[in-house]
């Protein structure tokens, strides 16, 4: 873990090795402007060097954090098989995913749940880019 004033970064490696060797890689596409000033603060960090607050525009509030938490469960059960009970058990932590079948289909717990999986493959699909532009 890197840590400064603005926060904690965690980074894996895959061994003890790949830390003398880091690099970063930018695609140069549409949004390369911001995946290179998000890649000179993980630089400036490496370095022990300060980084300032991210903009206002680019600070998340605890509700947004929370919400992008959700999102990430979400999509991790999503992607290991799950379905939309599993993730209104695990998310939700929706009673109403017991429900029988017949109940289960047009419960709120389910359209939460179908949300949430769907929001979730948006935002792994390119819309965290959203979140670097302070939309």
């Amino acid at each position: 873990m890197i840590a400064d004033g603005s926060g904690g970064l965690h980074i894996w490696l895959p061994d003890a090795e790949a830390a003398g060797r880091l690099a970063v890689i930018v695609p140069p596409d549409g949004v390369a402007h911001l995946r290179l000033d998000v890649a000179s603060r993980f630089v400036r960090r490496l370095q022990d060097h300060r980084t300032a607050l991210l903009p206002r525009a680019l600070q998340l509030t605890a509700q947004q954090r929370a919400r992008l938490i959700q999102l990430l469960h979400a999509y991790d059960i999503h992607e290991a098989g799950g379905g939309p009970r599993d993730v209104s058990i695990e998310v939700s932590r929706s009673k109403q995913a017991a429900l029988p079948a017949i109940e289960w289909k047009d419960s709120a717990a389910r359209r939460l749940a179908n949300r949430l999986i769907h929001d979730a493959q948006a935002l792994v699909n390119g819309g965290y880019l959203l979140l670097l532009r302070g939309k």
